[in-house]
């Protein structure tokens, strides 16, 4: 979510349909997990909100904090380890070499 964020502030539902379109539908998350979500992560201080117009419906444009932005790159840089480690161990021979 921090990351669709920091390319551009959005509300809830264009969220969801952005994670949809950047996995090719895998991943679906439901309005009920996502505003959760959204909502602990202002608590945490890493999004901000406020309420605006779009498309003539009055919805909360969520925007990443530098705090936000910080905490991405922590995690970008964890999930980049792990995966690096699952590759690790998935590649051919790994179980002969140990």
């Amino acid at each position: 979510m921090l990351s669709v964020l920091r390319e551009s502030p959005g509300h809830g539902y264009a969220v969801i349909a952005e994670l949809r379109a950047r996995t090719d539908g895998l991943l679906d998350l439901t309005e009920g997990s996502v505003y959760p979500a959204l909502h602990r992560l202002e608590e945490l201080g890493l999004l901000t909100s406020e309420w605006k117009p779009v498309a003539g419906r009055r919805r909360r444009l969520y925007r990443v904090t530098p705090e936000g932005i910080a905490a991405l790159r922590t995690e970008r840089n964890g999930w980049r380890a792990l995966v690096s480690a699952m590759e690790l161990v998935l590649r051919p021979g790994a179980a002969a070499a140990s």
